[in-house]
């Protein structure tokens, strides 16, 4: 494609008003949890080995995630020493160990050596049922569990299990709690991913109007596919503290994938976050492939097939603007600019521009000949074309209007 320096925001056409929006301001930059080594293994079936755990901590750092929730060190003796080896290798990031609502988990946390500890709560009546809970049993556990953590870490955080389906009253009174006690900041977890845009704002921002001085976080999940869309919400409405996962890697249909609300800040939001997306590419495949969750090749962001172009609209104005069908270039996520695809909805730009890249001549009438063999030919094999399938089928063409060639083995 032509270089073009035109910034993808420069203009912003459907400014964000009358949403209560912080983050233009009130908020400052977002401030992301990645949580790919505890969420994201907890998705059936993955397993990272230590040196995975390692290599994917690297590059976490690397991408300049501040925090990251390292594990959950009541697995065992094999997890506490994986956490562990983690902390003492003294990445830049924060480490957080989540726990359950027991002195145990907390024991167990503080032999990893974490800087924190995330003390997870259910907060929904489906959950207190479920597990046989009340919320006296709640007040009294949190009361008792931050003053052991408070003693044994360097900060505390409190999770909302299952925030979408609690008592608005309650969940309000059990933040309230948590800051009066203070924890460093409330997690609130859409567990079962029920909620939309509009639930989330409405939900963060009634907590945040209560609370102002409360840091809040969002933990989203994918269920009905709008986890992104769901931390970009709860983001705007003034949770500035946003849990993720590489690839959105987590149980059932997965969390927020780091990378496609880092993008959407940006590119939707016109809100630049501390990540280097540069990382991003290199840090996706890499989770894809030890994790065994290959990504699709359209998912957002990192998918290999994600900015790739085959109709002849497109190619022909992005040859002369990579703006008009492409939000940002492909270095900004540490890739090359993939080529265009030759096949059924290309249009004469793009059979010109391989031809002139291949220093081939070219005029309309054989373009327009060498469009319809393409075209043809890629509805019979069902697939684009390749470029040497192309410049194959152009010598075709020039042969046959060229009979008296006497082509030489």
């Amino acid at each position: 494609m032509n270089a073009d320096n035109t910034k993808a925001n420069d203009t912003n056409h459907f400014p964000l008003k009358g949403l209560g929006v912080l983050g233009a301001g009130g908020l400052g930059q977002p401030y992301f949890i990645d949580t790919t080594l505890r969420d994201g293994e907890q998705s059936p079936g993955v397993v990272f080995s230590l040196s995975e755990k390692m290599r994917i901590a690297a590059l976490l750092d690397m991408a300049g995630v501040p925090e990251i929730e390292i594990g959950s060190p009541a697995m065992g003796r094999n997890e506490v020493n994986d956490i562990k080896t983690l902390c003492d290798m003294h990445f830049k990031f924060k480490t957080l160990a989540w726990c359950r609502a027991k002195i145990a988990d907390i024991q167990f946390a503080s032999r990893a050596g974490t800087d924190g500890v995330h003390i997870s709560f259910p907060v929904s009546p489906i959950l207190m049922h479920a597990m046989d809970l009340n919320p006296k049993w709640i007040e009294r556990q949190m009361k008792e569990l931050i003053a052991v953590s408070q003693s044994l870490f360097g900060y505390v955080t409190i999770g909302a299990q299952d925030a979408a389906r609690a008592d608005k009253e309650f969940l309000l009174e059990f933040a309230s709690l948590a800051h009066s006690l203070g924890a460093r900041r409330v997690r609130l977890a859409d567990t079962v991913g029920v909620l939309n845009p509009l639930t989330t704002h409405h939900m963060v921002s009634g907590i945040r109007s209560v609370l102002p001085a409360m840091e809040l976080e969002i933990h989203a999940h994918n269920d009905l596919g709008m986890a992104t869309a769901n931390t970009l919400a709860a983001y705007l409405a003034g949770a500035k503290c946003l849990s993720t996962t590489v690839n959105g890697l987590g149980e059932r249909a997965g969390n927020a994938a780091m990378e496609e609300v880092a993008m959407a800040l940006e590119f939707s939001a016109q809100i630049s976050s501390t990540l280097k997306t540069e990382t991003f590419t290199k840090l996706s495949r890499y989770v894809a492939k030890v994790s065994k969750r290959p990504n699709s090749p359209f998912k957002p962001v990192t998918g290999e097939m994600a900015l790739t172009h085959e109709s002849g609209v497109h190619t022909s104005c992005l040859l002369k603007n990579p703006r008009t069908y492409q939000l940002f270039d492909a270095c900004r996520i540490g890739q090359n600019e993939p080529e265009f695809l030759v096949g059924k909805h290309s249009g004469k730009a793009t059979i010109f521009h391989y031809l002139e890249e291949a220093h081939l001549p070219i005029d309309d009438e054989t373009c327009a000949d060498l469009l319809l063999r393409v075209k043809a030919c890629s509805e019979a094999l069902k697939r684009a074309i390749t470029k040497e399938e192309l410049i194959d089928l152009y010598y075709e063409i020039y042969i046959n209007k060229n009979p008296s060639l006497c082509l030489q083995p």
